[in-house]
């Protein structure tokens, strides 16, 4: 075996952790596809020889590079038109994107990630959903071991403000079949039967036409918001379920074009997120799926 194919076994193996990574800091499958082809360019550059661990080198590359990479991304986000929601990744296949556990993958968890500083960021990644001990994050993070285990707990405790008990899985899925029956009909009543005193809808369209341009809080003022488009915008739609980010989603399609994504976060209290994807270009890595079209009446299979 060459060394330069050798160079690439070794990457392909990491591969789906260096991905992982680099969509839990940044929030974005097209930056962290970028990212890692970026660490791919360097490894080939790099005197392999005097790499005594290839995986732990090429996850450290990884996450140096996302820090940077977040400072940026954040300054570019300051023109967004609108809400920005991270962008969902299809799960279905790989629930955990090369992590030893599912954390940090929620959308509503990454929404709140945005909150931290990029090296809270990585700390809380690392240690979370790849369970890093904390020599090796002090390591990472050219840090020490004290103040890591500092990021980390501040990083926890920001999450952990704001966020509720999700629901398993399966409830998520049912909430969210629900929800898509109310919106349907327009039922008031309905709608805020299933959200919790201080739901919020967020709809990410950077300024696309006829989408909201500013989160809506508060279970009757959601319910109207969503009441008064259920006149027209279910008109000739057709749902396809998905799994993003370990929960369900909807495909919305009308007359054989695409609309956005739909999905939900919820607590035993019930729904406290309605999350719209209304920008085509965050979706498309996940509007391919090879699920059957359902009526937006209709739970997903299983249910």
């Amino acid at each position: 075996m060459g060394d330069l194919e050798e160079a690439a076994t070794i990457f392909m193996g990491v591969r789906p952790r260096l991905f992982g990574i680099a969509y839990r800091m940044l929030g974005s499958v097209g930056e962290a596809e970028d990212l890692v082809q970026n660490v791919w360019l360097r490894w080939q550059t790099t005197d392999r020889s005097v790499v005594a661990h290839p995986g732990a080198f090429l996850a450290t590359t990884t996450t140096r590079l996302a820090i940077n990479e977040l400072q940026s991304a954040r300054a570019r986000r300051e023109t967004y038109v609108g809400p920005w929601l991270p962008e969902p990744v299809d799960t279905s296949t790989d629930p955990f994107l090369g992590a030893e556990r599912g954390e940090a993958l929620e959308l509503a968890v990454l929404t709140l990630m945005e909150k931290l500083t990029p090296h809270e960021r990585a700390a809380y990644v690392l240690r979370e959903a790849f369970d890093y001990p904390y020599p090796q994050l002090a390591e990472v993070l050219q840090s020490t071991e004290p103040a890591v285990r500092q990021l980390v707990s501040r990083a926890r405790r920001h999450v952990a403000s704001d966020r509720r008990m999700p629901v398993p899985e399966d409830v998520q899925r049912r909430l969210l079949a629900t929800f898509l029956t109310a919106a349907r009909t327009g039922d008031l009543t309905a709608l805020e039967r299933l959200f919790t005193a201080d739901v919020v809808s967020v709809s990410d369209g950077n300024g696309a036409r006829r989408v909201s341009r500013r989160a809506v809080v508060g279970a009757n003022r959601v319910a109207r918001y969503v009441a008064a488009f259920s006149t027209w915008f279910w008109n000739g739609v057709q749902l396809r379920w998905v799994t993003t980010n370990g929960q369900t989603s909807a495909v919305i399609h009308r007359d054989g074009a695409l609309v956005g994504l739909v999905t939900v976060a919820a607590s035993e209290a019930g729904i406290d997120q309605l999350l719209w994807m209304m920008n085509h270009d965050k979706i498309a890595a996940v509007t391919d799926a090879t699920e059957r079209p359902h009526s937006p009446t209709s739970a997903p299979d299983g249910e």
